[in-house]
């Protein structure tokens, strides 16, 4: 009897460390899977520079020379956007359009959202127009408000980036227009993109596919704005979830940049990318990257 007893003992003894190794076996192939698509993910990707977050923990789940000084382009707007709420409590506030603006934008041949000299907008569509057609004319006519000249702004735009630990970042424009003095990093926007989207207005330009303005003077019907990045995205769809908003950016030297924020099994990210190949006329990377890279998180 007593030895039945001993013999049953080893065999749970013998069943418990079974199953305690293939526990420990199935955890630790969820690791190495976990590596080698983060391997097959950096391998296969265009941009130079990326870096995946969690939204809400700040976890860095994937990065790609993110450290790494690059020109951030039009995604600069996003500094400009969060330092004008902050400065403007007033979204409805109308102001108008100055002329001087202008000859410094067709000279750079810079993307506009289609205001004129002189025309009367709030705010909240000055907003609209910086992020979603990344509009040049929106982001100095907001920079002026605020600050009196783009000048005086892009100095609260860099005591921002220090004030977020952006600590490898300098800007000298609103707009993001080429500089060799107005650099940052893939990891620094993260911080950027982070921090602003907790903020409501933010969050809602950010994640707008399609805007019009209020009427104005100029144009009664108001102007109807789309997103550079819904406009060109093949699809928001990805595996358990959905791409939620964007911004996109691009110069010679900067390639083919984007920031933007998915869903995903009920959690939020966001992905930096820059340095992609290509231009405004070729296959677009940047999105073709944040795909594949929102596809692969588990």
């Amino acid at each position: 009897m007593f030895q039945v007893k001993k013999r049953k003992l080893k065999l749970r003894t013998k069943l418990v460390m079974v199953l305690l190794v293939l526990g420990l076996l199935w955890i630790a192939n969820l690791f190495i899977d976990e590596r080698q698509q983060i391997t097959q993910a950096e391998s296969g990707l265009f941009s130079e520079n990326a870096i995946l977050v969690d939204l809400n923990s700040g976890k860095v789940l994937f990065d790609k020379q993110s450290e790494m000084e690059i020109y951030p382009a039009s995604l600069t707007k996003m500094m400009t956007a969060i330092v004008a709420i902050e400065n403007l409590p007033d979204l409805e506030q109308r102001i108008t359009i100055p002329d001087e603006i202008f000859d410094k934008i067709r000279a750079e041949n810079a993307s506009v959202a289609g205001f004129v000299s002189q025309e009367q907008v709030t705010v909240r569509d000055l907003l609209y127009g910086n992020i979603l057609p990344s509009g040049a004319d929106a982001a100095i006519s907001l920079a002026i408000v605020v600050s009196g000249s783009e000048k005086g702004f892009v100095k609260l735009m860099n005591d921002k980036a220090k004030q977020l630990g952006m600590n490898d970042t300098h800007f000298m424009n609103a707009t993001g227009l080429q500089d060799k003095e107005h650099f940052s990093t893939a990891k620094d926007l993260s911080k950027l993109l982070r921090y602003s989207l907790q903020d409501e207005t933010f969050y809602k330009v950010f994640t707008a596919k399609r805007y019009t303005t209020s009427a104005t003077n100029v144009h009664p019907n108001g102007i109807t704005f789309n997103s550079s990045m819904f406009e060109k995205l093949p699809s928001t769809t990805i595996e358990g979830g959905m791409i939620l908003g964007g911004k996109t950016g691009y110069t010679d030297k900067a390639g083919l940049c984007l920031a933007s924020l998915a869903e995903k099994d009920g959690k939020q990210y966001i992905f930096i990318t820059t340095g992609a190949p290509g231009d405004h006329n070729t296959e677009q990377f940047n999105m073709t990257d944040a795909i594949a890279v929102y596809n692969q998180i588990f």
